[in-house]
């Protein structure tokens, strides 16, 4: 086997660096969806917790706090009284509108290529998932 030259390894490192840090700020299940329930506007805690379903208040708040850290979310404190904390996207995050259309697109494509393909085991859950509901 032929060993790739420094050229080609740092071609490729180019190429999977940023690749990598995109995916260590989105990683997980929960980051895109609570960004896409974002894109609807500004919400309270409560208010994503029930378009995200599934996620537990602990792991989002925990993810609320990576968004933030990274610049994709913004937390407001009013000052009132009971204290209102409202959770919206960053002009930053509008970055992403393109990845997430992108992913979305492959999303639906991917699920019409597995659906066609009836005798695979992920076919067989794919049609279990979209007959009982969608994650």
């Amino acid at each position: 086997m032929e060993k790739p030259s420094d050229a080609s390894h740092t071609e490729c490192m180019s190429i999977l660096r940023p690749i990598r840090d995109a995916l260590d700020v989105l990683n997980g299940k929960w980051k895109l969806p609570i960004i896409v329930a974002l894109t609807f506007g500004e919400k309270r805690f409560s208010e994503i917790a029930r378009e995200v379903h599934g996620i537990t208040d602990r792991v989002l708040s925990k993810e609320l706090q990576d968004l933030v850290m990274n610049g994709l979310v913004k937390r407001t404190v009013e000052d009132s009284f009971p204290i209102k904390v409202t959770y919206a996207l960053t002009p930053h995050s509008e970055s992403l509108g393109e990845v997430i259309e992108a992913l979305r697109k492959w999303g639906v494509s991917h699920r019409e290529f597995i659906l066609k393909s009836p005798t695979t085991e992920t076919a067989q859950r794919a049609h279990a998932v979209a007959n009982d509901q969608l994650n």
